[in-house]
């Protein structure tokens, strides 16, 4: 059940020698070649005057949304920051743990059907929240080269003011290896194309990254008395993610299937961006086996919708994230719930969490060995030491008693 991840990674790992090779040159050329967007030596930096002017242009509404959007973010995003915590031990250590931030971050903001704002909040005000000092933002060029006003201006208010007008594998092998105009990041977050997905993978170790995005995938698990408009709707919001992503519906109720499919299927036809859904509608014959088909899927998006539907949410432990109830449309966490919408796909939620300000940081123990701490401790450190054949490791703890 799980996504297909095959991508071109040949093709991938000749961008990214080209990019290591020849740096700003390789990714100007390749942005001509699949952006169609021609570039001249420096350009590649979106010029402080046009992000600014980029908030003026912006529709109110837009604005508005985008506000909306940042503080619900970031108010979640505080909500998970982690005070350092200290331990005594009884042979008379401390061990404080705490966490740090990364030093640079590279937010990948998709280009494809539409310019994604949304992403920039997502990813850049969590970083932020992180601690994170300095974030770069890219985007695939539009017509003529320039970076969408929609997504400047969302830098502009998530106080990101280096923003790179390239996309596609050459954009991750820049952030990665740095170029003249690009320096190199520390982690990369984003959703992409199969492109931008296997360049990530490729890269991973040279830099860190927050996943590896597969098409975008919602399941609704439905019991009696849901509504089939609003779940038919869900299914064709994330439809408008493309052909490929993945639909499924799950219920005990046969008459709740056929409705909702009877929904999906006329409302379509007066949706254009949904294009073709492909909805897998599952009958089973209980909430346990329903909830068990979506935990083996291990879903991007999980929708609990009716009453005993909703029972379930505390028992759901593999989703990226989980909407209790009617109200809880998908496509709120995608904009102004406040949860992120950068997820895990294709079954990564059975390992791997949404983003989040860990992402950006890293855990690190401070150890402190005061007193007679050595002297209790150097007898069994030796012991192991010396049997693991590293002797120097043994009288260097010894040494200190």
């Amino acid at each position: 059940m799980r996504a297909d991840r095959t991508a071109p990674r040949d093709e991938v790992a000749e961008i990214l020698a080209e990019v290591r090779r020849r740096g700003d040159d390789a990714v100007l050329d390749y942005t001509e070649r699949f952006d169609k967007a021609e570039l001249g030596p420096g350009e590649l930096r979106v010029d402080p005057r046009e992000l600014e002017a980029s908030v003026g242009i912006l529709e109110p509404a837009v604005l508005e949304g985008l506000r909306m959007a940042i503080a619900n973010v970031r108010a979640v995003a505080k909500a998970q920051l982690r005070d350092p915590v200290d331990i005594s031990l009884p042979q008379g250590q401390t061990v404080q743990v705490g966490e740090v931030p990364v030093g640079r971050v590279g937010v990948y903001v998709p280009g494809g059907r539409a310019p994604y704002p949304s992403t920039v909040v997502m990813c850049a005000i969590t970083a932020r929240v992180a601690g994170v000092e300095q974030i770069a933002v890219c985007a695939p060029p539009g017509p003529g080269g320039r970076a969408h006003p929609a997504i400047l201006a969302a830098c502009v208010l998530c106080e990101v003011s280096e923003v790179y007008r390239m996309g596609g594998a050459q954009a991750i092998a820049a952030l990665a290896y740095g170029t003249n105009s690009v320096p190199a990041v520390d982690v990369i977050v984003g959703p992409g194309n199969a492109w931008v997905t296997e360049a990530k993978r490729q890269v991973f170790g040279e830099v860190g990254i927050d996943g590896l995005a597969g098409p975008s995938e919602l399941v609704v698990l439905a019991s009696s008395g849901a509504p089939p408009e609003l779940i038919a709707l869900d299914l064709l919001a994330q439809a408008e993610h493309g052909d490929d992503s993945p639909l499924w519906l799950i219920s005990t109720d046969h008459g709740l299937i056929e409705a909702v499919r009877a929904e999906v299927t006329r409302l379509a036809l007066e949706r254009p961006t949904v294009g073709s859904p492909q909805l897998e509608a599952l009958a089973v014959g209980s909430l346990d086996e329903a909830l068990r088909l979506a935990e083996e899927i291990a879903p991007e998006h999980l929708e609990l919708i009716g009453a005993e539907a909703e029972t379930l949410a505390e028992r759901v432990t593999r989703a990226g994230c989980v909407f209790v109830g009617a109200g809880a449309g998908t496509a709120f966490g995608d904009y102004v719930a406040g949860s992120n919408h950068v997820l895990p796909t294709a079954g990564a939620a059975r390992y791997q969490s949404a983003l989040s300000p860990a992402t950006f940081r890293r855990r690190m123990a401070r150890v402190s060995l005061p007193g007679e701490a050595p002297a209790r401790l150097a007898p069994a450190g030796a012991a192991l030491a010396r049997a693991e054949g590293f002797p120097v490791h043994a009288e260097s703890m010894e040494r200190r008693a």
